[in-house]
């Protein structure tokens, strides 16, 4: 199944979700995947299937994983750990 909505979230879905967002969308630019929908939500306002995969920081996985695929980041500002694991997801699911 295809990826067409990523979701990058975090505890308040502001500052850290917003800059993952920012992230992912020059790796998938960088992949030649433009087509994808990214956005940023708090934890609180996602649901299951509100999205194909969501995108978290280590420390918050747990609030997520029963939601559905997901890319857990050590370090939320490192766009090579980012590039490195969404790349891995997207080969996985054929998109690559």
């Amino acid at each position: 199944m295809p990826v067409k909505k990523i979701t990058c979230t975090c505890g308040q879905g502001l500052g850290s979700s917003f800059l993952v967002e920012m992230n992912v969308k020059k790796v998938l630019k960088k992949l030649g995947l433009d087509n994808i929908e990214v956005d940023h939500q708090p934890t609180s306002d996602i649901s299951k299937g509100s999205a194909d995969l969501y995108v978290i920081a280590a420390d918050l996985y747990d609030s997520v994983n029963q939601l559905g695929d997901t890319v857990v980041l050590t370090n939320i500002v490192s766009l090579p750990e980012l590039e490195e694991k969404l790349t891995a997801y997207l080969n996985e699911k054929g998109m690559l």
